[in-house]
This record gives structure tokens, C-alpha cells and sequence, in this order.
């Protein structure tokens, strides 16, 4: 059969509304672009994939329709073009972000859904006139139809790569390796253009999951040595105003270390840490 033997996921590079939520009530999300750094993210995740394939690989991008994973698939094809390295692109819209409402409302009404997420569950809750990521793996589920009937040709592409969004790309890994939902619940956020590395062994079908993906309960472990270290020093962080699609993302978590968690941060933690509580009392 004709399975790639890498399957690469890859979050799209910042976007306008990665920093500036308001940005949401007047501007289709499907149309947010990226931000200069976005775009740098984006230009280093194509030489980073050059630096990954083989010269007689050939990869297939399927992308989200959004502007901000096109823009990530352009750059990132610019890099790979550098060296010569054969590529088809293609448009999936089942790729695309989860459905958040149309125009979003207000920040204190935002709030309040983002509150009910939390207490509900984020898998099951549904959006107001939009999507809940049980509707997103249901998009999945037929992508993934899709791929098994195209890796029946021997003549698909060595290297697949799907250029999506956080949440789309959790529920794709839940579908795939067949995690509860709890598990998906439990994952925090990808970093802006990180790779997720899907690899086959040689004589096998099977993709080795190659990454370790990063949970809350991490971030709560690392949050006790902050409260420890906050005890005995003086420290003020500088607010982050604007959390991600998924409302829980801590942007530039790994790379910070533990004493940089701002103030944000922490109280996204919190809601996690009652929403946590809430699962353990059902």
C-alpha cells in the first residue's frame, strides 16, 4: 500500500486574533491573517521541514481553508521549493477551525461561554451557533476516510502534511489513536507552527506517535513550584489579554520558563483546575 511513511501536523503561525481577540467581532474568522511573526514562524517551519525530508520524498499539504493556515502553507512551500523537493497542495475544508459562532460578541459574553465551556466540558460543550469538538472529530472521522481509501494507490506521497489549527489537529490525534475524550481534554494547546510527527515504521501500517504531547496536569505541577517561588519573592507580572481559539492556550508555554507564567496565565489555570474539579465530582 502506499502509506507515507511521515505523517506532519502543523498549527498555523500567529494570528491577528492570537493577539487581539476583539478582532473576532468584525472580521470573519476565516478571514484573520497572520502577523509579521506569524509569518516568521511560518517561513522557520518550511526550513525546518526541508531540514526533515529526504530529496526523493514527495509530500502532499492538505490545508485549512483559513487565510492564516494558507499563508502558513505558502511560506512553509517556500521554504521546501529552496531545495527542489516535489509538493501538491490542496484545500480539505473539513481541515478548517472549529466553529466559534460567526461574529463574536462581546468580551463579557465571551466570557460567560468560555465559563459554561469549562464547567460543561470542552469536547461536548457546543458553541452558541457554532461548533463543540465532538462536531469537529465527526469531520475528522470522514477526513480520515478519506486518507485510508487515498493510501490504497501506491502512488500517494511519502510525506503527508496538514497545515490546521490547534484544536482541529488534538481531535485528529484523539480520532486517530483512539483517546477517550478525556484525554483530549486534558492536552494543552500546540505552539504556533509546532510539528506533530506521525512516523511508520518500515514493513509496518501503524504510525508511532513521536511527540509527547504536553497536559495540564504538567502545567499545575509547574504552577505549585510557582506558588512556592512567588512566596518568597516580590514579583508583578505583565498581563496577556488574549487567550487562544480554545481559550486555554498559554502562548510561549514550553518556552517560558515556570517563573514567567503571567497573571493571565494563572487565572486560565484556575478555570482548568474548577473544571478539573468539577469532572471529578460527576
Amino acid at each position: 500500500m502506499g502509506r507515507p511513511r511521515l505523517i506532519i501536523l502543523i498549527r498555523h503561525g500567529e494570528s491577528e486574533g492570537n493577539c487581539d481577540k476583539s478582532v473576532n467581532r468584525h472580521t470573519s474568522n476565516h478571514r484573520i491573517k497572520l502577523t509579521a511573526n506569524g509569518e516568521e514562524q511560518a517561513r522557520d517551519a518550511g526550513k525546518r521541514l526541508a531540514d526533515m525530508v529526504n530529496k526523493d520524498d514527495t509530500l502532499l499539504f492538505y490545508t485549512s481553508p483559513y487565510q492564516r493556515t494558507r499563508q502558513t502553507t505558502q511560506l512553509i512551500c517556500e521554504g521546501i521549493e529552496e531545495k527542489n523537493i516535489s509538493y501538491k497542495v490542496h484545500e480539505e475544508p473539513r481541515l478548517r477551525e472549529q466553529d466559534f459562532g460567526n461574529f463574536q460578541a462581546s468580551a463579557s459574553e465571551m466570557n460567560k461561554i468560555w465559563n459554561d465551556r469549562s464547567q460543561y466540558g470542552h469536547f461536548f460543550y457546543r458553541i452558541p451557533n457554532g461548533e463543540s469538538a465532538a462536531d469537529v472529530y465527526d469531520r475528522c472521522a470522514g477526513f480520515n476516510e478519506t486518507l485510508f481509501r487515498q493510501f490504497n494507490s501506491d502512488k500517494f506521497p511519502s510525506v503527508l502534511v496538514l497545515v490546521a489549527h490547534g484544536i482541529w489537529i488534538r481531535v485528529f490525534l484523539m480520532k486517530w489513536y483512539r483517546w477517550t475524550y478525556e484525554k483530549f481534554e486534558s492536552l494543552r494547546n500546540l505552539r504556533h507552527c509546532e510539528f506533530i510527527i506521525m512516523k511508520r515504521p518500515e514493513h509496518t501500517h501503524k504510525f508511532e506517535l513521536l511527540n509527547k504531547m504536553e497536559t495540564w496536569h504538567e502545567l499545575e505541577a509547574d504552577e505549585r513550584k510557582q506558588e512556592i517561588k512567588n512566596s518568597t519573592e516580590d514579583s508583578e507580572d505583565e498581563c496577556m489579554p488574549n487567550p487562544d481559539e480554545d481559550c486555554l492556550v498559554l502562548k510561549a508555554v514550553p518556552e517560558k520558563s515556570v517563573t514567567s507564567l503571567t497573571q493571565h496565565e494563572k487565572d486560565i489555570l484556575k478555570k482548568y483546575k474548577a473544571a478539573q474539579q468539577f469532572h471529578k465530582e460527576e
